[in-house]
């Protein structure tokens, strides 16, 4: 079976390999979903294959990705998090992901997960978007809302765009070629 990617899947083996085996396919693991958000964040105003070439340095720099250990980050972490040039050195992102941990943590001790989280804003079901050859919006009126609430919770630098990103990425909204 032959895949239809679209034009920005087919820039290098990585991205058709991300297109093939993550990005749109629904995901409910909460440190997936919060390496998703993080890296989506620090995404913003780069290209997401900047972001994934370095999706590994990531990995190491934030604990895997384990929420209750990021939360836990201190100065010294964030000063390491600074100088570390495998990763993108922006103070207000790395303090965005140190923070969404927290507030994850906080979801968690009120018993609730990310995934339950992050899905009530689709009813649990992914949403089917046809492109029909049209390119993907920047933002729609579910990602505002998202948006609205996570910023409302605590959550930072998760603008509607960022929102909507993620929500594509982790399959909230199917928008993969068919």
């Amino acid at each position: 079976m032959t895949i239809k990617r679209p034009l920005w899947a087919e820039t290098s083996d990585l991205m058709r390999d991300y297109y093939d085996t993550k990005w749109g396919l629904p995901e409910h693991d909460d440190r997936e979903l919060f390496k998703m958000l993080t890296l989506e964040l620090f995404q913003s105003g780069l290209s997401w294959s900047t972001i994934w070439k370095r999706e590994k340095a990531f990995n190491k720099a934030f604990a895997n990705f384990d929420a209750a250990k990021v939360a836990q980050f201190n100065q010294q972490d964030f000063e390491r998090l600074m100088a570390d040039s495998s990763i993108i050195r922006n103070r207000r992102k790395i303090m965005a992901t140190i923070n969404n941990a927290k507030v994850i943590q906080e979801l968690l001790s009120n018993g609730e997960t990310l995934n339950n989280y992050v899905w009530s804003f689709v009813n649990f079901k992914p949403q089917r978007l046809v492109l029909d050859g049209k390119r993907l919006s920047s933002q729609t009126s579910e990602s505002k809302k998202m948006a609205r609430k996570m910023k409302k919770d605590g959550f930072q630098f998760v603008g509607p765009v960022t929102v909507y990103s993620f929500m594509t990425a982790i399959g909230m909204v199917n928008a993969r070629e068919e």
